[in-house]
């Protein structure tokens, strides 16, 4: 049966844990994750599910950052729960936590808007640090599932197949970059002998292409690119 949703109140001064809402068929499964996560300071669950529907219905009510969702349950499946809640509530984070080593899940759930995919036999190694990625929009893959996006990759460039696109363009990437080494709009449209219209105009561009919402987040972003350093 599923717990109640629970609010951990953060001491004054520190940051509230990210609230976690972990889905599995298993009862004994969920209660050794949350042992690994309850474990940690920075980490708390807030509420259980035993099934997919279960898992979008206690989301609306427990409005979890991080959701984890098992692949194989009844009902719904995890994947139908990830493509569901990524259309309901598209700010929450969601992590596939799974026994299955297979790629075809695997990119089923890159596609279904999950952050990262942890297999079970290692989750007590794996799980924490990628509920850590995702809550810095990081992605988590499993060294398998690296190997399999490699080959993926590869393969659709061997057959000729069309590649994925740049997410911005070379003159955004421009932008990006003295956006995040502190440049105001000002400073950049003299640099780049562009108007300071032109430049708020490729600013907005990039936080819409990107998810972002200010200046702050587009410094992160350009760290993990490697345009500045951090």
């Amino acid at each position: 049966m599923p717990t109640s949703p629970s609010i951990a109140t953060p001491a004054r001064g520190a940051a509230a844990p990210t609230r976690i809402l972990l889905a599995d068929d298993h009862a004994l499964v969920r209660r050794g994750v949350r042992l690994i996560l309850d474990g940690e300071p920075d980490l708390t669950v807030v509420a259980e599910a035993g099934d997919g529907a279960e898992a979008i219905e206690m989301a609306r009510g427990a409005q979890p950052d991080l959701v984890i969702l098992d692949i194989a349950m009844p009902r719904l499946t995890g994947l139908q729960a990830a493509r569901e809640l990524s259309r309901v509530m598209p700010g929450v984070r969601i992590l596939m936590l799974t026994m299955y080593d297979n790629e075809q899940y695997f990119f089923e759930a890159l596609k279904a808007g999950a952050a990262g995919y942890v297999l079970k036999s290692v989750a007590d190694r794996d799980l924490v640090e990628a509920c850590r990625a995702a809550m810095r929009d990081e992605p988590f893959l499993y060294p398998g599932a690296v190997r399999a996006l490699i080959r993926n990759f590869l393969d659709r460039a061997k057959d000729g197949e069309d590649l994925p696109a740049r997410a911005i363009t070379e003159r955004e990437e421009e932008i990006l970059k003295l956006v995040a080494e502190g440049h105001s709009s000002k400073e950049i449209a003299k640099l780049l002998v562009i108007s300071v219209k032109t430049v708020e105009r490729h600013r907005a561009n990039l936080l819409q292409k990107l998810g972002l919402r200010d200046r702050l987040e587009l410094t992160r972003y350009a760290i993990r690119a490697g345009l500045i350093e951090p």
